[in-house]
This record gives C-alpha cells, structure tokens and sequence, in this order.
C-alpha cells in the first residue's frame, strides 16, 4: 500500500482506526495482567485504605485497602471473556434462526418470526435480571443468559440476507447442480452474509460488557472479591465523598471500552458497505 492509499485510508476511516486502537488496548491489558498488575488484586492491605491515585497505587486504593489499578486490569479479563462469549452464543444462535427463516420461508418463517417479536416485546435487562434472580449469579450464567436474551436482531438481519441471496443466480446454480440444502446454506448463504453478522457482533460485545458492569453494579453479577469494573463502581457509590477515583477510573473504563467497540462495528459497516458499492 502506498503512502497516499494509506494516508486516504487514515483520513476515511479514523473512527474505525480510533475504535481499533480503544478495543486493542483493553484486549493487551487484559492478556498482560498477571504481568502488569502491581498487586494481587484480592490483597487486603490494612495500612493502605482509601489511599488516593500515587506512584505505589497510580489508581488509588479501596476501602480495604485493595490495589484499584491491578482489580481494573483484571476486570478487564472479566469484560472481554463476557463480551466475546455471550455474543457468540447470542450470533450462533440468531445466525441459525435467520438461516432456517430466510431459506424454508412459509410456516417456519412466521413461527420463528413470530417468536422473535414476542423476545423484543420484553425488555432484554429486565428479562436478564428476572433469569439471574433464579439462577445463582455466577460468570457462566451471566454470559449465558446475556447471549439467549440478544440474539434477536441478528435473526433479523441473517433472514433478510438470506432472502435477497437465495434468489441469486449461483444459488439458483448450485440448487440445479444438486447441492444439498447445509451445503448451500454453510458453503454460499453464510459467506455472503458475513458482513451485516460482524458488524452486529462488533457492536455486541459493548453491549453485553455495559449488561455485565450494570448487573455487577447491582450485585448480581460478578460476585466478591472477584473484580469487575462493576462492582469497583458500587464500591465508589458508598465513598463518593472521600474517594473519587472509585467511581472514575472504572467508569471511564466501561466508557472507553463500550465507544472503542461501538466505533469499530461503525467503521467496519461503513468500510464493507464502501467495498459493496
């Protein structure tokens, strides 16, 4: 690439570059912790409580005098494995559902249609928090129930890919040549609809890690003394007047990692809608 394509490049898709930039940050933090953590982030130092932000502690302490920098790092672990499960299990399951709609039409269209509308009737945290009130509120069950409760509009957008490709002539070929359906289905429909699929899948990851930090913020999520950028905010809640960092180092986390990921899935639509055209 030259430096003029390159340069052009910049100047077109900087939200892109800017997202790419937010999102790999948190990834590196997250993989480098155990190495560029300071402190064990569950270590209760009596003689370092509520310390503000300083060159032992750059982001401060706790109540319970636990290092705020290396329970961040970790919470970051927490974010990006809760982000990257549930939105798999939530575009596996939506990419199946569009798949099976978009290709057989008819009865199954309007059932699994159907079904979906009455999902989006519900409003998706409140059904989160109404599931976990039953389960015992764990990171598995989190992840879990996150992706089973957002995979409705990924249906929507693979059904309506799949409805404009199944009419196409190579798909008309491949049907003449005696393809089978799961071929055509996983061999030529998916490939084609990778692009809108990435994209939401890009965009879900913010949203299951702001769903994560709410519940955790709430005390139904990620349970002590495992660290989670939402309950270091609860923390923050009961010491607002006395300890600032609690409440903004994590929340400003939970903001760069949202918009970094919010940012990407834009650019990334806009760079494959460019390529279509």
């Amino acid at each position: 690439m030259s430096v003029r394509k390159l340069r052009y490049f910049l100047e077109t898709h900087g939200l892109l570059i800017f997202g790419l930039l937010l999102v790999s940050c948190m990834a590196l933090a997250a993989v480098c912790a155990p190495w560029l953590a300071g402190y064990d982030p569950l270590r209760i130092d009596p003689d370092a409580i509520l310390l503000p932000p300083c060159l032992a502690h750059p982001l401060g302490t706790d109540a319970l005098g636990r290092d705020v920098f290396s329970r961040m790092l970790y919470g970051a672990r927490v974010s990006l494995q809760v982000g990257l499960v549930s939105v798999g299990i939530s575009i596996s399951i939506g990419t199946g559902v569009g798949l099976t709609a978009g290709w057989f039409r008819g009865l199954a269209d309007e059932c699994l249609m159907r079904f979906v509308d009455i999902m989006l009737c519900f409003p998706t945290f409140f059904l989160i928090l109404a599931v976990i009130a039953f389960l015992e509120p764990s990171l598995l069950n989190i992840m879990i129930v996150i992706g089973l409760t957002s995979w409705m509009g990924t249906a929507r957008l693979v059904r309506a890919e799949t409805l404009s490709l199944r009419e196409r002539e190579f798909i008309l070929a491949a049907r003449l040549s005696g393809a089978k359906t799961a071929r055509i289905l996983l061999r030529h429909i998916l490939p084609n609809a990778a692009a809108p699929v990435l994209v939401s899948a890009t965009l879900g990851v913010g949203g299951a890690i702001l769903t994560e930090s709410g519940l955790s913020f709430l005390g139904i999520g990620v349970q002590y003394p495992n660290p989670s950028w939402g309950n270091i905010l609860i923390e923050g809640k009961e010491t607002l007047g006395v300890a600032w960092w609690l409440s903004l180092f994590p929340g400003l986390a939970i903001l760069c990692a949202v918009l970094g990921y919010n940012l990407l899935g834009d650019g990334l639509r806009d760079l494959l809608d460019r390529r279509s055209r």
